[in-house]
Order: structure tokens, then sequence, then C-alpha cells
């Protein structure tokens, strides 16, 4: 009677074949889970800081020297912080010190806001902004290393309320202090 299965090579090579795929799919599961979650909390920063707008507008004290600043108020943190760093936004490798003029704040879902103290300098409301930061894990990547692009979000809030990020800020917009340069949405970031 001959017993019927697998050799132990044919088991061998299953497991070897198994071991293969799982090191190329579990990496890109995991980034691309890191990626959901860093788009998820980019989008719930950004409709805080609006919120924040919003009740700053209600207590109708926004005018043309109103900074991001301001809105720290009406925001619910953790940490107010100004003496750590951030990463920089996508596009500009580096980081981003949190001090007493930008100050940052760390929210609940782990994220840190940094506030630009740039303030609107006119109350047009489709091209006046302020600007924030978004570093959604909170955390420097490598240590700040000038050799990898931040991972922030720069963020912006009109005039008039609404927001925006550097991949849909309108052309011609402005504050006290804006710069256009190299900065850009960064990839897990989506509409």
């Amino acid at each position: 009677m001959q017993k019927k299965g697998f050799t132990l090579a044919e088991l061998l090579i299953c497991i070897t074949i198994l071991g293969e795929i799982a090191a190329f799919a579990i990496p890109k599961i995991i980034y691309s889970q890191q990626n959901s979650r860093f788009n998820a909390v980019v989008k719930e920063d950004l409709a805080t800081v609006a919120q924040a707008y919003q009740m700053l507008q209600l207590n109708g004290t926004v005018t043309q020297n109103t900074s991001a600043k301001d809105l720290i108020t009406y925001i619910n943190y953790t940490k107010y912080d100004t003496s750590s760093s951030i990463d920089d936004a996508y596009g500009y490798a580096g980081i981003n010190p949190c001090d007493g003029t930008n100050p940052c704040t760390r929210l609940t879902n782990g994220s840190i806001i940094k506030f630009n103290a740039c303030t609107f300098s006119a109350t047009t409301p489709d091209t006046n902004v302020l600007e924030v930061y978004i570093d959604p894990d909170g955390a420097l990547t490598a240590g700040g290393a000038a050799t990898s692009d931040g991972k922030s979000v720069r963020g912006f809030i009109y005039y008039s309320g609404r927001i925006a990020t550097w991949g849909t800020i309108r052309n011609g917009s402005t504050s006290s202090c804006l710069s256009w340069s190299t900065y850009q949405d960064p990839p897990y970031l989506s509409w």
C-alpha cells in the first residue's frame, strides 16, 4: 500500500514561496495603512483648524492682523509646545522648529499642528490666508534628516473660511509672509 502526501522537499518549497510573497506583501500593506492613517489625520486636523476659525469669526475678532496663533484658543489640544520640531512640508527636506512665535500643539490623535504667526495682511476673502503645518504622526522622521522629504502638510485657511493645502491653494494667495517655493502635498494626501 502506497501512502499519499507531500514530501518534505515539496513542503519546504511551498513555505519558501509563501515567505517570499509575505516579504513583498506585508510591507506594502503596512505602508498603505500608514498612508491611509496620515491622510485621515491631516483631514481631521484641517477640519479642526476650520472649526476654530469659525469660532473666531463668531466672536467677531477676525481682522487683517489675525494670525493662525489666534486659533489655538479654540482647539482642544493635549500639549502646547515651543521647543521641539516637526518634519517640514513635503518637497522640502528638513525640520520645522516650534518656538514662541510659531508654536505647536499636540492633538489627541498624536499629530502636531504648527501655527504660523503670519497674518492675513488684508481681508480679501479668496486670496488672504493663514498658514499651519500638520505633522500627522507628530514625530521627526529619521531625526529630521535633510536627506528625505518631510511628511507634513502645509495647510491654509482663507479669510472666507475655505481650507486648502499646498496642492489646492489658489494662485495669487497671500499673507504677511507667504513664500512660494518647492512645497507640494505628500503622496499620501488625497481629496
